[in-house]
């Protein structure tokens, strides 16, 4: 059995700029990583653009410089990330997948058991740090919240949208109507896909990204992507799918439903956090988004040691609260939780963000 200080679970950025705290301050720590660093961002779309800016995505206080000054791109941000680890020699046990956090007696409080390639490790730590982020999975698609829709399972269905090319020429359903959804509606209009769009609102979602909202609103004004607004998938065949209507109050309405022929359907309904391993470990879920109970101000769960950084830390989010870009001061909050200094390798939007909490909390 190892015993380390802090095991960190999860090597997104935030878990990046957390290890390279932990490595400044000293402390001895163990970084598990259950895929690849990064694996989240790397599902995502290629050259798909961030919505922030680069400075506000960077990390460690290294420049973010993308090759032409825009939004960084999946591509652009996995080398820089992987960049990051080489830069501070980060030590990640990558395909390492926690498996269980227990509470035990003694100084180091806590057992953690992986499972890996090799058989996996029992480790036990004082501290755990979890910056698993909030996108594990899809959401499943459901009607009035509980029937699975049938046929979500057929091989021309995914939850993920990799890139254009496989649809050229096809007919494609795209179920959503934020980000994800509005992006893929039109990459794929323009590589030559007969496009539609169902979506189980009247619009779009104001969410969209400002530059492609009215980009997608046009496209669907003049007809060249079909919109089935206020309908949701019912049932999914190999060649049709039955959209249903749904009123304002979002409940089917009885014998509201048609068929529409598709070759491949994308459902982008967004993701969820997978907050299992937290519930095990003794952390509260709370609310229909299963936030993890923690105080905003030090991190710190309601199990004493238990850390949250990073988007994880709001759950599986409905309505998006916490992006990369505003979970920097989270490592400073920690770090100072632990008794640290404030790390020097962070992002300044960190200590902006602390100030403009404390205003807040003060006024």
């Amino acid at each position: 059995m190892k015993t380390t200080d802090v095991l960190l679970i999860g090597a997104g950025p935030i878990g990046l700029e957390m290890a390279v705290a932990l490595q400044e301050a000293g402390y001895e720590y163990v970084h598990l990583e259950a895929r690849q660093v990064a694996h989240t961002i790397s599902w995502f779309p290629k050259q798909a653009r961030f919505f922030s800016s680069p400075e506000r995505i960077a990390i460690c206080g290294v420049p973010l410089r993308t090759l032409d000054q825009s939004k960084a791109t999946r591509e652009e941000y996995i080398s820089y990330l992987l960049g990051i680890v080489q830069q501070f020699r980060l030590q990640i046990r990558t395909y390492e997948r926690v498996t269980r956090v227990s509470p035990c007696e003694g100084e180091y409080r806590y057992e953690i058991e992986t499972s890996c390639p090799h058989g996996g490790e029992t480790y036990r730590a004082k501290h755990v740090i979890f910056t698993i982020g909030d996108m594990h999975g899809p959401r499943p698609l459901t009607l009035d919240g509980e029937t699975l829709v049938e046929g979500t399972n057929l091989p021309h269905v995914s939850s993920y949208f990799d890139e254009p090319h496989p649809y050229f020429g096809r007919k494609l359903l795209i179920v959503g109507g934020r980000n994800s959804a509005a992006e893929a509606a039109v990459r794929c209009f323009r590589a030559g896909a007969q496009v539609a769009v169902s979506y189980r609102r009247s619009e779009l979602d104001s969410s969209i990204k400002y530059w492609l909202k009215p980009e997608i609103e046009w496209l669907i004004r003049h007809y060249e992507i079909k919109f089935f607004p206020q309908t949701v998938p019912s049932c999914i065949s190999r060649t049709h799918v039955t959209l249903s209507k749904v009123g304002d109050d979002l409940a089917i309405i009885p014998d509201s439903d048609f068929d529409e022929a598709f070759d491949f359907v994308l459902l982008l309904i967004g993701y969820r956090m997978d907050g299992s391993l937290l519930a095990r470990a003794g952390v509260e879920l709370q609310g229909a988004s299963q936030t993890p109970n923690h105080d905003p101000t030090t991190m710190e769960t309601n199990r004493p040691g238990i850390y949250m950084a990073g988007t994880a830390a709001a759950g599986t989010q409905l309505r998006f609260k916490l992006f990369i870009e505003n979970c920097h001061a989270h490592v400073v909050r920690i770090m100072r939780h632990l008794g640290s200094k404030d790390p020097t390798h962070i992002n300044p939007l960190a200590y902006s963000d602390l100030k403009r909490r404390s205003l807040i909390a003060e006024s």
